[in-house]
């Protein structure tokens, strides 16, 4: 197996459960560095900016020609990370731009709203409310983009080999679901 990408719900712990299975594996996690390489490759550090910035704080509004020849750097550049080993992808559409390849393995880390909205609530020290308007907003903006850039909702099945919620488990136990699953998929290679 040469990839697990890794989509998440703002607040499910996906990055954490990116991380451990990264740490049990032996594999290396790709996150946010696709989003300035390909911003760079394509000359349009404002597409980044605008693609972190998730909850729209900054108002950033490229052209689509920049939007354009940004997503077209995100996809070379995953479908580059393909040809490597031992690779965990976070977000970044991986499940849609390598959806044809057989070499990976595609992810959702899910859980319920409003665990999520305590999470980030109690991780960033704040409100209920606030939190509950940011994973909101985040959820929102996930599925605005997927169908705006790839014609695909979030929250198609099709899109995922496996799909865990840490509604009751911690990111260790989340993980090991998936490192079991890599592990079996290997053996019925």
């Amino acid at each position: 197996m040469a990839v697990i990408t890794i989509s998440r719900q703002m607040g499910s712990m996906g990055c954490e459960v990116a991380e451990e299975i990264a740490r049990c594996l032996g594999y290396r996690v790709v996150w946010r560095e696709v989003i300035n390489e390909a911003a760079s490759r394509a000359g349009v550090p404002d597409v980044a900016l605008a693609t972190i910035d998730e909850l729209d704080l900054l108002g950033m509004r490229p052209s689509p020609e920049d939007i354009e020849a940004y997503h077209r750097a995100v996809r070379d550049i995953m479908h580059e990370i393909n040809q490597q080993d031992n690779v965990v992808i976070v977000g970044r559409a991986g499940q849609v731009i390598l959806r044809e390849e057989d070499n990976v393995l595609h992810v959702r880390i899910v859980a319920p709203f409003d665990l999520r909205v305590l999470r980030i609530a109690e991780r960033h020290h704040i409100s209920m409310e606030l939190a509950r308007r940011q994973v909101k907003i985040s959820d929102q903006s996930r599925t605005r983009y997927l169908k705006r850039f790839y014609n695909v909702h979030l929250d198609d099945l099709d899109l995922y080999d496996l799909l865990v919620s840490t509604a009751h488990m911690g990111a260790k136990a989340a993980a090991w679901i998936v490192c079991r699953a890599v592990e079996m998929r290997q053996k019925s290679q």
